[in-house]
């Protein structure tokens, strides 16, 4: 017999339950970067969906707090990099709340005219332009319309389950990590 989540205080499905359980979903993981001047702006993002291919769009969401979500909603403008199995450090440098010159420091980039910054290394790069935002709960769920794609080099993708990182095993397999006893 399976045992029923608890519930949180207001009745609902209890936050760290519905985390628990969502962890069970692989995705891939991307950086998400945007830039207001000369200043460049990014965060980890596992939260992407595509959304339609014509026009191509895409989905990201980011919560109401990320420094980078003002940004993209002032610019209008966001780069997805989407990341390879070799970019685990910057999928875990992206993800602190440190100021954001620290996550760029050091990081081998490029872009396209003065757009947002494009991850060397990364699978692929797609800038986008916002079409629309809806706030939902926590999170602003921002679709772009997706104006130039990069492809970069072929390889493995960075995933991401059981709140832990899937490991590289060979050329052409990801091994994901065993469930928590």
């Amino acid at each position: 017999m399976t045992a029923t989540p608890p519930s949180s205080a207001d009745g609902g499905v209890d936050p760290a339950a519905f985390r628990g359980v969502i962890a069970r979903w692989a995705s891939g993981v991307s950086v998400v970067t945007a830039r207001e001047g000369e200043v460049d702006w990014g965060l980890t993002v596992n939260a992407l969906l595509s959304v339609s291919l014509q026009p191509p769009t895409l989905l990201v969401s980011l919560t109401h707090d990320a420094d980078t979500t003002p940004i993209i909603l002032r610019t209008k403008r966001f780069v997805v990099n989407v990341l390879s199995a070799g970019q685990r450090p910057l999928s875990e440098r992206f993800a602190l709340a440190i100021p954001s010159p620290e996550k760029f420091a050091g990081v081998t980039l490029h872009r396209k005219g003065s757009g947002p910054a494009r991850l060397e290394g990364a699978l692929a790069a797609l800038e986008c332009e916002v079409v629309q935002v809806l706030p939902v709960a926590d999170h602003q769920l921002i679709v772009g319309r997706v104006v130039d794609i990069e492809p970069g080099p072929d390889g493995l993708p960075l995933v991401f389950y059981r709140s832990r990182y899937g490991e590289p095993s060979g050329n052409d397999s990801v091994t994901l990590p065993p469930a928590r006893r």
